[in-house]
């Protein structure tokens, strides 16, 4: 099973976007919502570098936020990250 984490807000329509794409495909995620901790906010910004949300990472890689998960859907390269063969 691969390893799934998503850093969110609350309110972010892209969050739930790139939520909606995982649970179609039928993944389980650890979701971590950043909106009122600081703490793990910064945790998502010294991982990735960037401040802004959804930022999703598969078996350990970085993949970035909706935008970028919806690409690697669009090529194929998804369904390949969730089987771990990557």
């Amino acid at each position: 099973m691969p390893k799934v984490e998503i850093f969110t807000t609350a309110l972010c329509p892209y969050c739930y976007r790139a939520k909606a794409l995982l649970e179609k495909k039928g993944v389980q995620f650890e979701e971590v919502d950043v909106t009122f901790s600081p703490a793990k906010r910064a945790e998502m910004h010294e991982r990735a570098g960037l401040a802004t949300v959804p930022q999703i990472w598969i078996n350990g890689t970085h993949i970035g936020g909706s935008d970028e998960l919806q690409a690697i859907d669009d090529d194929g390269t998804l369904d390949t990250l969730l089987k771990g063969a990557a």
